[in-house]
């Protein structure tokens, strides 16, 4: 018999020293590439028409949307029955809508303001006279690029 005893050798302790570093380096990634819901809708969620030839915006921080539909089956009694227009959180009069879009090249640089797009996103069923309204607002104060939000699809569903 020896006088000292073999100790065993098992698996080494986890080193979690770098964990903490791990943690937050996957929550500052989260942080940063998650974005908010900027707009909650007051009017019912629009369905858009759809059209054959659809191409996508590049630029999404230089677009202000317009929203055009009728107000919520719960709001209806506060904003009545007929097209609504949604600027941001509130309903809106079509009157509003230079303000709207002051305020909105405001928050961009003067470089960048000739490249903003007003996106017009109205229900299939929406009044061709409200669309009409805006465009001569947009018109009047020089906002001359405008897009209308669709879905891809046949021509014909529109109808439908």
């Amino acid at each position: 018999m020896s006088k000292f005893a073999k100790k065993k050798k098992g698996l080494p302790a986890v080193n979690t020293a770098a964990l903490p570093d791990i943690v937050f380096m996957l929550l500052f990634f989260f942080m940063v590439t998650t974005t908010m819901r900027e707009t909650d809708l007051k009017i019912k969620a629009p369905k858009l028409p759809n059209a054959t030839e659809v191409k996508k915006l590049e630029h999404k921080s230089l677009v202000s949307t317009i929203y055009v539909g009728k107000a919520k089956p719960a709001d209806r009694a506060k904003y009545g029955s007929g097209d609504k227009i949604q600027l941001n959180d509130k309903i809106a009069d079509v009157k509003d809508i230079p303000s709207f879009i002051y305020s909105e090249q405001e928050k961009h640089n003067p470089e960048e303001i000739p490249y903003m797009t007003t996106s017009i996103k109205a229900d299939v069923k929406c009044n061709v006279g409200t669309i009409h309204d805006i465009r001569v607002e947009l018109r009047d104060i020089n906002s001359l690029k405008v897009s209308y939000s669709t879905r891809k699809g046949n021509l014909e569903e529109n109808t439908k």
